[in-house]
């Protein structure tokens, strides 16, 4: 059985779009709009990425990053921020609360597949 991919963000047509992508390669999709549902669906699917978006209602991307890297159960997991948040200081905040890769909206979606290749192994 294959280990799911979490898209983690509140905008419907990103996650439609990033949907299709992910299946298109073959993988298991999961889906969550904010953050605390992102990581309950972390600690509970254990997924292989989390394609994570820093600004969702209630728990911030960056939060759900930071818990995540707290967890030692789930501590391991790869995630990928991505996000409209594209300055320094985002990138920055982003890498240091513990993100393997950082991705700036819009993205290109060979650059993102290739990210999503990468991080997988």
């Amino acid at each position: 059985m294959t280990r799911p991919v979490l898209i983690a963000d509140d905008e419907p047509n990103i996650v439609i779009s990033l949907e299709f992508m992910l299946k298109r390669e073959g993988h298991r999709v999961l889906i969550a709009r904010n953050g605390a549902e992102a990581l309950d669906l972390i600690r509970a699917e254990r997924p292989a990425l989390v394609l994570l978006d820093a600004m969702m209602p209630g728990m911030s991307g960056f939060e759900v990053c930071e818990a995540v890297r707290a967890d030692p159960e789930i501590a391991a997991t790869p995630i990928l921020m991505l996000t409209a948040k594209a300055r320094p200081p985002d990138m920055a905040r982003g890498i240091g609360a513990g993100a393997d890769a950082y991705v700036p909206k819009p993205f290109s979606t060979r650059d993102l597949i290739a990210r999503v290749r990468e991080l997988l192994g």
